[in-house]
């Protein structure tokens, strides 16, 4: 299993998953240039890309999407929501439509999106499984809930929201409106709740930890590091590696 976060935060989200035979982008929300060349990077053959999973609509998961399943002649899986929703951006692309809650099987990949909750028409993580063990995600979420905690354990990787810094938000530039929505159920995971959340999670065979979609205004990749390490050292159960999502350059290509 290999894995390389191409971007994580508000302008712009994508990450690269190789398992199995399978190659996929979960999100692709920067333009198709820079997607391209984060991939080359990286050295990464976008080519080799199979299909493109797509957790919302979000200009943020979903900017590239369009083009770039059309340039690589490739399959774009979305809710039937979602495509409704964001149609415009996938014109002329070979869509397949996926429902919330239902598993289905790619290239002997098998694709479990399970709902979670955001302001968006139809937001699902995924659960990607193939004989190389599983790969869990769950950004975008204002609340984790059971059904996310039970999708996500057992995992070898996994790809985990770490949006704000509480007391950063609070102090922080935001208006009021706006950090009440970033705090709501339907808004983002605090590092804290992302922490809570890895408490459930965290298994002895659990290999790579990304932290994602940070927020650059009320979080800090060090504070984010030192957090999750120290709450990592705290514990005997695991000891996975630490990656933290960055907004503006690839991370590194990680095989487990």
């Amino acid at each position: 299993m290999k894995l390389c976060s191409l971007a994580s935060g508000s302008k712009g989200n994508s990450l690269y998953l190789e398992t199995g035979d399978s190659r996929f982008l979960l999100d692709a929300g920067l333009s198709l240039r820079e997607t391209i060349a984060r991939m080359d990077e990286r050295g990464l053959e976008p080519g080799s890309v199979n299909a493109i999973l797509l957790t919302h609509e979000h200009i943020d998961h979903i900017r590239s999407a369009g083009s770039f399943a059309r340039k690589f002649r490739i399959p774009l899986f979305a809710s039937h929501k979602v495509c409704v929703k964001a149609g415009k951006n996938f014109k002329k692309c070979a869509l397949v439509e996926f429902e919330s809650g239902v598993a289905f099987n790619f290239r002997g990949v098998r694709v479990d999106p399970f709902p979670v909750t955001h302001d968006a028409c139809d937001p699902v993580g995924f659960l990607v499984e193939s004989e190389e063990g599983s790969f869990g995600s769950a950004t975008d979420l204002g609340v984790a809930t059971r059904l996310v905690a039970s999708k996500l354990k057992g995992c070898r990787a996994l790809n985990l929201e770490s949006n704000h810094d509480l007391e950063m938000l609070m102090n922080g530039p935001y208006p009021w409106e706006l950090k009440q929505r970033i705090r709501s159920r339907h808004g983002h995971l605090s590092n804290e709740e992302s922490l809570a959340l890895l408490n459930e999670l965290a298994h002895e065979r659990l290999e790579l930890l990304v932290m994602a979609h940070l927020s650059e205004v009320n979080n800090h990749p060090g504070h984010v590091a030192a957090t999750t390490g120290s709450f990592l050292r705290g514990q005997n159960v695991c000891s996975p590696g630490i990656l933290i999502g960055d907004q503006y350059r690839p991370g590194p290509v990680v095989e487990i």
